[in-house]
């Protein structure tokens, strides 16, 4: 992350996404697939499974990463092997951005679930950071949903409302104004706004 400072004065802050080309290994279409979708594949990997290969022959990629997105409708321009790059985004863009955010491991209700926690004095018994009662008398179960501890983190997020602050085709980047889920070195997706 990092910041950056408009014509009027205004400060933001702006992460910063490497926006390698991405090429386009396959086009979904409503006869074939009975859906609309292009399955975009992008950064190089050596090893590469054969069933794998025989799907990228066409485009003459072998993508580490593949993703597919749902489209409205297909451009005729839109052609396997074609690349993508950052220029379909422009300055002022609301995008949302989807990733893996960062695994905190085994939380207690303190930090995965903001409980306050019990007092320390006039009997509290040592039991400051346990939630407390967890059921009742009847029905004699304890009701699914229940927030309790557990894994905390490493899942899919998205953010949404997020704007594209600048495009920088020499060095392929993209900043987006505001935070990103996941760790550095993480893969995001960065899609149009709905």
């Amino acid at each position: 992350m990092t910041s950056t400072i408009a014509e009027d004065g205004v400060v933001q802050a702006v992460t910063l996404l490497s926006a390698s080309p991405c090429v386009i290994t396959q086009v979904k279409n409503q006869e074939t697939d009975g859906y609309m979708a292009i399955q975009v594949g992008f950064e190089e990997t050596k090893k590469i499974g054969k069933s794998q290969a025989g799907h990228f022959k066409a485009s003459k990629v072998q993508p580490k990463v593949v993703r597919e997105f749902r489209i409205a409708e297909i451009d005729e321009n839109t052609k396997v092997g074609e690349s993508i790059s950052a220029d379909v985004f422009n300055v002022g863009d609301v995008v949302a951005v989807t990733g893996t955010s960062k695994g905190k491991g085994w939380a207690g209700t303190i930090k995965r679930h903001n409980f306050h926690r019990q007092r320390a004095t006039h009997g509290g018994k040592g039991n400051t950071r346990k939630p407390g009662s967890i059921g009742s008398m009847y029905p004699q179960h304890i009701f699914k949903g229940k927030k309790m501890a557990g894994q905390m983190g490493d899942e899919q997020v998205t953010v949404k409302n997020l704007k594209i602050a600048l495009v920088d085709m020499d060095l392929g980047v993209i900043g987006v104004t505001g935070a990103v889920p996941g760790p550095r070195k993480g893969i995001v997706l960065v899609r149009e706004a709905k």
